[in-house]
């Protein structure tokens, strides 16, 4: 076979041109071109160097740098009969060989032999060639093109081809040679298209590296995303200095920016002072989510009456363009303040009618009846947890109002927020504005978590109740199906009792919630799923934090009812497997299991007899047990694994010493059962904490 570092290679350069692209999901398109199409290279076996990703709002393209021009040559090798069964006594083939000849093509003077499993069988070999690159192509750029996450494929004209959006151009350049190839409809060739507006006519590329920097010149488009994204951050940033501010950065905006943009120009401009008056969020939002603005703030972090905003093309008029937005903004902000002095003048308790004819599930029912499920459960929860349950069971019957307010049908994002600040204008208590609030904290991975008691509460008791609900109507999440962001609603939980170190019966909890569905007659198991479903969301939490899966294992065969409870658990066992104790009496312990497991009738009777322990190993090992478990019994009723662990870790000398010197399946069935009693303290002493013999 020849060296694959023998075969050529070139760079190739794959560009789809299309109308105007989804802002939000551009970049996740590029990254998963890229992803297949490098997985798909490496599976036909074409040898690359790098492999660099763009797009702009009107395309996704693909450079990789010095791709092999053929896939490598491969030798084929087929073991035919033994030499025994291939040639008769006389040296003239069998039909066997002769079959086996035929089914190669071949006649049997072409074959060898060779040694094959003890034995020497004839043998084909065929060296096949690679198949150039060029032919494989095609294949490989519609077969990433179909891969994309798309959810709703369009059509367009007269074609059968099916795309986000309309595709008017491709280009397919392996080194200096156009691949021929028709990619959606459309003959690819080596002409690319620049800004639409600066640079209007075709563009021949001589080879793929030239790529980037023809396109920007003279074509005015930067490429690569990540380097427009920081072209705009810097430029962004710029403006505000001009102003001695600083930019209320937003990186959602700033991808969604630089998905709408080739060539980035900032611009400032401003807006009338007494719209500082909106509550700062509902007035960055209205920017955002209209006119893609930046805001500003000054260095205390207010805001300021100023935006920055960027364009797609530079404008002989700046001005003009600014005063153009500016003209866009004014009405905008007229309306969010109107919605704000309009919802100010009704309370959030008047509300609470209409959310009974708010539906929030089909089979569970309106919102209203679920702020009452939230409300009864809040108390419950904050009870278990000692927290005065009135201001918790307020912010949950209120909590949903401003679901139906105007400011939040115009933003949904604002949910929660608004309900705080009404609240706080209806005098309602600092506890409950707050809680309204932070009952939907966290949001997403990595967000904030609720900060004061009744907002804790609250996010509990909302979370639990839209599990315990979905999961009673036989709806948990499948495969990636997860309408209700129930994973998220479930890792919620677990964040805030674990972070904010709640020790709450998670299992009483849920049964509460469940409770709530009574009339739907949920499934007898429906809170046992539910409590796993929530405990199974560690694994991959831990995975993230870099501890061994063995460990979550070990103490998820418990399964403690405290989430708390449970991560002090896990911690401990982490810091006692990296001890150098911890393989061996791991590996006693699941000796001990089997021993059990095989025995349980006999380890089952009685305490241990110290009459019938006659080897100084056992006496031994019976004494460590009563003194570590003396000595470990304060430390684990404080939940104080990690040095209750510790403790027990110099229990290893012993426990070898017991396995090296004491036969425990001895003949005499009494001294045996004594044996196996003694070892099923030492294996419920480690139980206490986790299953160790897992590690």
């Amino acid at each position: 076979m020849p060296d694959a570092n023998q075969i050529a290679t070139r760079d190739f350069l794959f560009e789809l041109g299309a109308e105007e692209l989804p802002p939000k999901a551009l970049r996740g398109l590029s990254q998963a071109l890229e992803t297949d199409f490098r997985s798909r290279l490496e599976q036909a076996g074409l040898i690359h160097g790098p492999v660099r990703s763009f797009a702009t709002p009107r395309r996704l393209a693909l450079l990789v740098f010095d791709l092999a021009e053929k896939q490598p040559d491969r030798r084929l090798e087929r073991f035919g009969p033994t030499l025994a069964a291939a040639f008769d006594g006389d040296g003239a083939p069998t039909a066997a060989a002769t079959g086996f000849a035929r089914s190669c093509g071949v006649t049997v003077a072409e074959l060898d032999s060779a040694e094959r499993q003890g034995a020497a069988k004839l043998r084909f070999t065929r060296l096949e060639p690679g198949t150039p690159t060029i032919e494989l192509l095609p294949a490989l750029a519609d077969a990433a093109l179909s891969a994309l996450p798309i959810p709703k494929r369009m059509r367009w004209g007269s074609s059968r081809a099916e795309f986000i959006r309309p595709v008017h151009w491709a280009v397919m350049l392996f080194g200096e040679d156009v691949v021929p190839a028709t990619i959606l409809g459309v003959a690819a060739g080596n002409r690319t298209f620049g800004h639409r507006f600066h640079c209007g006519k075709s563009i021949t590329l001589a080879n793929p590296g030239d790529y980037a920097a023809v396109l920007e010149n003279p074509g005015h488009v930067i490429a690569d995303f990540a380097r427009r994204r920081e072209m705009i951050q810097k430029l962004v940033a710029e403006q505000a200095r001009r102003l001695d501010a600083r930019v209320a950065m937003d990186e959602e905006l700033l991808d969604e920016v630089a998905s709408l943009v080739e060539y980035p120009v900032a611009l400032t401009g401003r807006f009338d002072r007494e719209f500082l008056e909106l509550p700062d969020e509902a007035l960055i939002l209205t920017l955002k989510h209209h006119q893609k603005c930046f805001c500003l703030e000054d260095k205390d972090g207010h805001l300021i009456p100023y935006f920055v905003t960027v364009s797609n093309i530079q404008s002989l008029d700046a001005d003009q363009v600014i005063l153009g937005n500016e003209r866009v903004i004014r009405p905008r902000l007229a309306d969010a303040r109107f919605f704000f002095e309009s919802d100010k003048s009704r309370t959030l308790e008047s509300r609470l009618p209409a959310l009974d004819k708010v539906v929030f599930q089909e089979q569970l029912g309106a919102v209203g009846a679920k702020s009452r499920r939230v409300a009864r459960l809040s108390g419950l929860i904050a009870k278990l947890l000692a927290i005065e349950p009135s201001a918790c069971e307020r912010a949950a019957t209120l909590g949903k109002c401003d679901l139906i307010s105007d400011m939040v049908g115009e933003f949904a994002e604002l949910q929660g927020l608004m309900g705080s600040y009404y609240a706080q204008n209806d005098g309602e208590p600092e506890a409950v504005a707050t809680a309204i609030f932070e009952q939907y904290l966290p949001r997403h991975t990595g967000d904030r978590l609720p900060a004061t008691p009744a907002g804790q509460v609250v996010a509990l008791a909302e979370k639990l109740d839209t599990l315990a609900g979905l999961f009673a109507i036989g709806q948990p999440p499948t495969g990636s199906r997860d309408p209700f962001a129930l994973r998220r609603a479930a890792l919620g939980v677990l964040r805030i009792l674990i972070e904010g170190e709640l020790e709450l019966n998670l299992i009483t909890a849920i049964a509460s919630a469940v409770d709530g569905y009574a009339d739907l007659e949920p499934e007898q198991d429906c809170q046992r799923r539910l409590f796993e479903f929530i405990l199974d969301r560690l694994r991959a939490w831990y995975a993230d934090a870099g501890i061994n899966a063995s460990v979550y294992l070990c103490v998820r065969s418990l399964n403690p009812a405290s989430p708390l409870d449970f991560h002090r658990r896990v911690e401990a066992v982490a810091d006692f497997a990296g001890r150098p104790e911890a393989e061996a009496l791991a590996a006693a312990n699941k000796r001990v299991s089997n021993l059990l497991s095989k025995n349980e009738d006999e380890a089952a009777r009685g305490d241990v007899a110290a009459e019938l322990l006659s080897e100084a190993a056992e006496k031994r090992l019976m004494k460590r047990l009563e003194e570590q478990r003396n000595e470990v019994a304060p430390l684990f009723e404080a939940g104080n694994y990690r040095d209750g662990l510790t403790r027990l870790a110099s229990l290893r000398d012993d426990v070898d010493r017991f396995f090296d010197e004491v036969m425990v399946m001895v003949d005499d069935p009494s001294v045996r059962a004594n044996r196996l009693r003694l070892l099923r303290e030492l294996r419920d002493l480690f139980l206490q904490v986790a299953d160790i013999s897992l590690l």
